[in-house]
């Protein structure tokens, strides 16, 4: 069997600048797509914080905050389901990065990654805070993110937190709550490419403990698969998704490529047949 995959990958060309121009950065050239070859052995899927988040009655104050929930699940019942399929019926490994509570720590993938990872280094001195910061943190928390009135259902989702059923490891496929652990489980199988899926793209999938910031500081390319995810987004930008773009233009730009699902499980479908 060949050792490369060719995958029709998208990535932003962002040259030449165009100073005729009013706006110089409409000069580049902007999304384009190519079919590149991938290796088989050395690249794997991560699904990211794909969470059972309860249901809205359940946690209204949760998802006064985190209004991305039901776009979230919505790919996990549509998108995932065929996207996990073809890779685990591919001979790419699927990686799960996990967060936020202990729903996955009797899990035999996590126990594995631990040991590989070996004992976790002492974490970084923390600066001393003060009764200024304390109070800047309570208004901050207060008045801009997450509004004390929401607290306590946060608490109580991320108490009964799990994963969705289509999200959930089978087998002992690894599970990583940190880079560490992450890295550990792509040094075993020889992996360099990681392709994320899951939930946030422009917040946990770039800077949470196991996403590509910290996994690229291992060497890792770190690629995303767009309609397998979305993003945090605001008010000024969620009509349209435009958090999520942008965070499409950062990954092409700094860390890999970004996949289209279809052109990717199709891909994975004919290089098995």
């Amino acid at each position: 069997m060949d050792e490369s995959i060719m995958i029709p990958a998208n990535y932003y060309q962002h040259f030449d600048a165009d100073y005729a121009r009013e706006v110089p950065e409409e000069g580049f050239g902007g999304w384009k797509k190519k079919a590149l070859p991938f290796s088989r052995k050395h690249t794997a899927v991560v699904s990211m914080h794909a969470w059972d988040a309860g249901t809205r009655e359940q946690f209204l104050g949760w998802y006064r905050v985190v209004p991305y929930l039901p776009r979230s699940q919505a790919i996990c019942e549509k998108v995932f389901p065929p996207l996990f399929e073809a890779i685990r019926a591919s001979d790419l490994p699927l990686f799960h990065v996990v967060g936020g509570g202990d729903y996955y720590k009797d899990l035999p993938g996590y126990k594995h990654a631990v040991e590989l990872a070996g004992p976790e280094p002492p974490k970084p001195e923390q600066a001393k805070e003060d009764p200024i910061r304390e109070e800047l943190n309570k208004f901050r928390t207060a008045n801009a993110f997450p509004g004390t009135h929401n607290e306590e259902d946060i608490k109580r989702g991320f108490a009964r937190l799990g994963f969705p059923p289509q999200a959930k490891p089978i087998d002992n496929e690894g599970v990583a709550e940190n880079g560490r652990q992450l890295f550990a489980l792509c040094r075993e199988k020889e992996i360099n490419h990681l392709i994320y899926c899951g939930f946030a793209i422009n917040w946990c999938l770039l800077l949470s403990p196991g996403g590509m910031a910290e996994m690229q500081q291992y060497g890792m390319m770190c690629s995303a698969l767009r309609q397998a995810t979305t993003a945090v987004e605001n008010g000024a930008t969620a009509r349209f998704e435009l958090c999520k773009e942008v965070a499409l233009w950062r990954v092409s730009l700094a860390f890999g490529f970004v996949f289209d699902v279809d052109d990717f499980t199709k891909a994975l479908k004919a290089s098995e047949a």
